[in-house]
């Protein structure tokens, strides 16, 4: 059993997690807006989850190092069982993957998704008829294709037409190889191109069980994957490292965030059917995970979904003095815990100053690691594409853990996001910072189900006929 001391420092997570489905209050402190990575993260795109994006991935393939795979999961909290309208994405909406190459903050190359809704009969309620072995059986009476374009210096080429989605694991009975729908989803193209998109197992991890009064103040109780059983609709792309970095500064290094646009006028008609009209306007966005979540404040959640990583000036100053606040997660931490507030000057007294850490992970890389040789801050994913995958002593906490092929030098699906995150915020970048910062975590080091080993690697997701696919999450 863990030490009442170790109890504390995990439940300190507790803060960063809060309100991954809503809002969270600590009392006597307020309420503290956030959420776990992107599930639910802000009020519009919470009542709106098709265009939900919950984690953004990309890291140097494992399994073919001269290639970059890019992962974007949306919708959140996908129930396994949840027909008979199961999970889907949006049609009409684009669905963006943006990639900075030269540091300016402005997209050089797009990767678009967009989705289109196909029924074999309408004339049913039913998601299938019969058993479904391949996507292409008649019996999967609901389906879903796409296209896949490139957009580089405003010139669009399509990738991939037409291209089937993996549909959601009703169960065992209707799917019973669902591992062979998920691999038929994978569409070749180009050189080394592949895309994907479907249902997946919600790779990320952590315990958000602190609305139970910090787990009804028993610290023994933390390490429950909450978001174990759950599913998500994904989609993946892996093309090689010069197509990422073509055209651009000649550093290897790119920036890569994933936007949601949907058009800006829908109409409802008493029939039931609905029209889209008007310019596309962005509604979601995402790139490093946390930062909408925890450090924008709840009344500009909506504003940063739909802004610009060229006009993040406006936040910055929010993570440079992260932790001045007092409803800050550092001096909420520092109140409840007593961990010191980090602060890149040691001084507290001229007010919290977080140049030195926060704003190169969250905001321009770190020198020498991910930071491009001219680089705008700005919000967004930084991977330097020429540094090999690690292939032995590998850590689940990335960089602060010796492995520079981990988060945040892009992020890998087995990086532990809030153990890292947590310790950064709470200084462990800073010489001299609280030795309490150095083994915070929630005690959730792994996520409940196995990747896989090559191209999507996502785990496969959880069967809808599963009669208990949050088992460990719930007290038995």
């Amino acid at each position: 059993m863990p030490s009442l001391g170790k109890r504390f420092r995990r439940a300190a997570i507790a803060l960063v997690a809060t309100a991954a489905v809503g809002v969270g209050v600590v009392t006597g402190l307020g309420p503290v807006p956030g959420s776990a990575s992107s599930h639910r993260e802000a009020p519009l795109v919470a009542a709106d989850p098709q265009v939900d994006g919950t984690d953004l991935y990309a890291f140097v393939s494992p399994d073919k190092p001269t290639t970059t795979t890019i992962i974007s999961n949306w919708i959140p909290f996908e129930e396994p069982a949840g027909g008979p309208n199961f999970y889907s994405f949006a049609p009409g909406v684009r669905y963006d993957v943006n990639i900075d190459n030269d540091g300016d903050a402005v997209p050089d190359i797009t990767y678009r998704w967009t989705f289109k809704n196909h029924y074999v009969t309408t004339d049913t309620f039913l998601y299938n008829t019969g058993v479904v072995n391949h996507l292409t059986d008649p019996t999967l009476n609901f389906y879903q294709t796409y296209c896949l374009t490139r957009i580089e210096n405003g010139e669009s080429s399509r990738l991939v037409k037409n291209a089937r989605v993996a549909p959601s694991d009703v169960g065992d009975a209707s799917m019973p190889d669902y591992g062979t729908l998920s691999n038929e989803a994978i569409r070749p193209f180009g050189t080394d191109g592949k895309t994907w998109a479907g249902q997946a197992d919600d790779p990320f991890f952590l315990d958000l069980r602190v609305f139970d009064l910090l787990y009804g103040l028993d610290f023994s109780e933390t390490g429950h994957d909450t978001l174990a059983g759950f599913n998500v609709n994904s989609f993946a792309l892996q093309v090689p490292n010069g197509d990422l970095t073509h055209g651009g500064d000649g550093s290897g290094i790119v920036g890569i965030w994933t936007t949601a646009s949907r058009k800006s006028v829908r109409t409802q008609y008493s029939n039931g059917s609905q029209t889209f009209s008007g310019k596309f306007v962005q509604v979601s966005r995402l790139g490093m995970p946390l930062v909408n979540e925890v450090v924008i404040p709840v009344g500009s959640k909506d504003l940063f979904n739909a802004s610009l990583p060229k006009d993040d000036a406006q936040f910055a100053p929010k993570v440079e003095t992260w932790g001045q606040d007092p409803n800050d997660l550092p001096a909420l931490v520092n109140a409840i815990y007593g961990i010191q507030i980090p602060d890149c000057e040691n001084d507290p007294s001229n007010g919290i100053d977080r140049t030195c850490d926060l704003v190169p992970v969250f905001l321009t890389g770190l020198p020498g690691l991910n930071q491009p040789p001219t680089v705008q801050a700005s919000e967004m994913l930084r991977l330097n594409t020429t540094i090999p995958p690690c292939t032995s002593g590998c850590s689940t906490l990335g960089v602060i853990g010796g492995d520079n092929a981990g988060f945040p030098n892009g992020r890998r699906l087995s990086d532990d996001i809030i153990d890292v995150s947590l310790r950064v915020t709470e200084g462990v970048l800073i010489p001299g910072h609280d030795p309490a910062a150095d083994t915070l975590g929630d005690g959730g080091d792994a996520n409940d189900a196995s990747f896989l080993s090559s191209f999507p690697y996502l785990a496969l997701p959880h069967s809808g006929s599963d009669a208990n696919p949050h088992a460990g999450v719930h007290r038995q």
